[in-house]
């Protein structure tokens, strides 16, 4: 097989035409072991994110869908195929917070900036700027233990969009979450997602997540994974995961899932 990686290309902005996509995956496909004992993860996977698109990864636990981010945040090389991000290295929001500790959140995301080149005399006010974007105005000083759950991937999310990337790479962030605070940090990836117009690949489990917050859903088929199955999502936001059209779209989403597992389940 032909190895491909990852390919930053230069910003629409230093070419003088606009990207027609934030990522390309192109037959993308992910193996691990040596040769003859290899364990296919992901096999032909193609995907465009266009510019401000929200896009949703979605599949059974094992399909690879954390493999495919992780390729696409260059942390790996894939085995066959190639990606493409025109406008630089996205930014990557893990499950867990991943915040320093003995930092203080201001301080987790000025880490974020100086790490991005921003002088120093710059990089409080624009911390601080962030955290009033992700709705936590007055956290700069507060530590890591003092804050909650949702606080923390809060700072997590503004340290993403610190690195100021035009594409955020969010790998199952809520999932340890209460319902309710999950529920809220929706509604607030909603608003910076739209006020941003940043270009946004999720992965999760969770098919009324990925319903209530994408414009598309890909449904990755279990390992090796493979796209089984695509949806536009029309629903107007912002929407409630209790939604009608909400939980009648997940429903029809759910059932493919299933037949996913069913037929994983019989190899």
């Amino acid at each position: 097989m032909t190895t491909t990686t990852l390919t930053e290309q230069p910003a629409a902005a230093d070419t003088g035409t606009a990207a027609p996509y934030a990522v390309r995956i192109d037959h993308v496909s992910k193996a691990f072991g040596r040769p003859g004992a290899q364990q296919h993860v992901l096999d032909d996977i193609s995907i465009d994110v266009a510019p401000g698109e929200f896009v949703c990864l979605l599949g059974a636990s094992g399909c690879g869908k954390s493999t495919l981010l992780n390729l696409v945040a260059g942390l790996d090389a894939p085995s066959a195929g190639g990606i493409e991000t025109p406008g630089g290295r996205p930014a990557l929001m893990f499950q867990e917070h991943a915040l320093f500790p003995w930092l203080t959140a201001g301080r987790n995301i000025e880490l974020a900036l100086r790490l991005r080149g921003l002088p120093r005399a710059e990089r409080r006010t624009e911390a601080e700027r962030l955290l009033e974007l992700v709705r936590l105005s007055g956290a700069y000083g507060k530590r890591v233990h003092e804050l909650s759950g949702g606080m923390r991937q809060r700072v997590a999310m503004a340290r993403a969009l610190a690195q100021d990337s035009r594409l955020l790479l969010m790998d199952e962030p809520f999932a340890a979450l209460d319902a309710i605070t999950r529920d809220v940090l929706h509604d607030e990836l909603t608003r910076i997602w739209r006020e941003t117009g940043l270009s946004v690949l999720f992965v999760t489990h969770n098919v009324r997540e990925a319903v209530r917050l994408a414009e598309r859903v890909v449904l990755l088929s279990s390992r090796p994974g493979r796209i089984a199955h695509e949806w536009r999502v029309d629903i107007p936001q912002p929407r409630r995961i209790e939604d009608a059209a909400v939980a009648d779209l997940s429903v029809e989403i759910t059932e493919q899932l299933r037949g996913e597992i069913r037929r994983h389940g019989q190899h």
